[in-house]
């Protein structure tokens, strides 16, 4: 089944990106991180105040991810950094899982890269977060670095800090 990405520039749509968010983190990380960290990241980094912040003030785009039927299956943020696409968040619901989505969603990321004649796509993913980290790996991401960052009310995000080189034309 063919996906579409549509940009998020609405309200609306940016209420949709905050409404996933909310649903996917609360059922897909409560087995890595805290429940309060959880509704923390949330309020600072997925609410529609934040979103709308990043969008218009801090270069990222947002994506719905459409499945045929005309379903939001997920979402996706990202950033140009120096010649690079920083890829900040890509999410997708619980029940469209395992359908090759992911790989559809990263390849019109690379798409997007050689488009914009960016060389690599890069990404933070927490280090206990095994299955996307698996994901990644397979469509030929490479681990870089670990970080811990700081983010505040006493919680840190533990990562990979991840990258996969893209072949401009």
């Amino acid at each position: 089944m063919k996906l579409r990405f549509p940009h998020v520039h609405t309200a609306e749509e940016t209420a949709e990106v905050a409404r996933l968010a909310a649903e996917i983190w609360r059922e897909y990380y409560v087995s890595i991180i805290t429940a309060e960290q959880i509704e923390y990241m949330l309020d600072k980094y997925q609410s529609v105040p934040a979103i709308t912040q990043q969008i218009h003030h801090q270069g990222y785009e947002y994506y719905l991810i459409h499945n045929g039927e005309g379903a939001t299956v997920g979402y996706m943020s990202a950033r140009q950094e120096e010649g690079k696409l920083f890829l900040s968040k890509f999410y997708i619901g619980k029940e469209y899982r395992g359908r090759s989505y992911a790989s559809q969603a990263l390849a019109f990321l690379e798409k997007l890269c050689q488009e914009r004649n960016l060389t690599h796509i890069w990404l933070t993913v927490n280090r206990d977060n095994a299955s996307s980290i698996a994901v990644y790996k397979r469509k030929g991401f490479r681990t870089l670095r670990e970080q811990m960052a700081d983010i505040g009310n006493g919680f840190v995000m533990d990562d990979f800090i991840m990258e996969k080189e893209i072949p401009v034309p």
